[in-house]
């Protein structure tokens, strides 16, 4: 299986790092200064149990010299990044290959093979023109769910925060458990990462919104974790409230979260301390990935009639923050670089 990392930042060089030390045929995507330290030292990985002693000498390459065709690509890129890579992932597939897409949020393929009247609906934040569902074949996409919180602390270097749970979740789009998941579980799981085959991908996307529609646009607005908000009693007040505006969307689609606001805010006294990926991006200047952590769930509740007046406070206000960022070079640095 000749495997493809796009987009090798934290999680995606997480997993290419690993899988290169289990021997398997791996190539990761990475760009500029990251590239460099990929290419000149390796990959570090640090965390408690996740690290290695040793960098991993991982084969890295610039966008538009990877060498294909490729059995398996996973996509480590953001959601709002999608489009502009998408005919870049399909030409390098191989003809019977699998592409893996793990973004956090409401995904552009939700009512793609879906036993739903909704079924063949376009979310307009997502996929607003359609095309990554014209691009990337629709019976090459793996769904994902990413659990294993990642910082790409320097270029070269991934901080990992090992805890209970973490795994990759992977699913077909209609449901059915096939060889291709089982093969692809057979790689990954004894390079070290955990992999759950579910029958049901978007039950653990909805699960994973009832925290990524929460705590990363509120995170972003006060730049604060998600074990932050949560031990706060009144900002913890609003983040329940739009965790209820979540459940009753995913309700609306047939989705029950197996998981109470309550359950999910008192885990949040049990996680590391690290940021969300929005406000990693908030702190490093780059475009916030907010469609289809937030815009997407507001997309979804229209298309079923069910209000969200607390998820669309706080898609304004983290939108006018994104255009800050984008339209002025807005950044706010940590507090630790700015006391260095």
């Amino acid at each position: 299986m000749r495997i493809l990392i796009y987009g090798a930042g934290a999680v995606g060089g997480y997993l290419g790092g690993i899988l290169t030390a289990a021997g398997a045929d791996v190539t990761l995507v990475a760009r500029g200064a990251h590239y460099d330290a990929l290419a000149r030292r390796g990959l570090i990985l640090e965390g408690p149990k996740s690290g290695r002693p040793a960098p991993i000498p991982v084969r890295a390459v610039r966008p538009g010299e990877e060498q294909p065709p490729f059995d398996l690509i996973f996509v480590g890129l953001k959601s709002h990044q999608l489009v502009e890579n998408a005919g870049r992932i399909a030409a390098l597939l191989a003809p019977q290959g699998s592409v893996i897409l793990p973004q956090n949020g409401i995904p552009y393929w939700y009512f793609e093979k879906l036993d739903s009247p909704l079924r063949g609906s376009r979310l307009a934040s997502v996929d607003p023109d359609g095309v990554l569902a014209g691009t990337i074949p629709i019976d090459a996409v793996i769904g994902g769910v990413i659990n294993k919180p990642a910082d790409l602390a320097e270029p070269g270097r991934i901080r990992l925060a090992d805890q209970p749970g973490d795994r990759l979740v992977i699913g077909e789009l209609d449901g059915r458990i096939t060889k291709r998941l089982e093969a692809i579980k057979s790689v990954i799981e004894p390079a070290g990462w955990p992999v759950l085959v579910t029958d049901n991908i978007r039950a653990y996307k909805w699960r994973k919104q009832l925290s990524n529609a929460v705590f990363n646009p509120i995170g972003a607005l006060t730049q604060s974790s998600a074990r932050q908000i949560g031990g706060d009693e009144p900002a913890r007040r609003v983040a329940k409230a739009m965790m209820e505006e979540v459940i009753a969307v995913a309700v609306s689609v047939g989705v029950a979260i197996d998981m109470t606001p309550d359950e999910m805010l008192d885990g949040t006294q049990k996680r590391v301390q690290i940021p969300s990926s929005t406000l990693q991006d908030v702190r490093g200047g780059r475009a916030l990935e907010l469609d289809a952590i937030v815009n997407g769930v507001i997309d979804i509740g229209r298309l079923t009639g069910v209000p969200t007046p607390r998820l669309e406070v706080a898609a304004a206000f983290a939108g006018l923050l994104n255009r800050r960022i984008v339209e002025d070079g807005w950044a706010i640095a940590p507090a630790a670089a700015r006391r260095a």
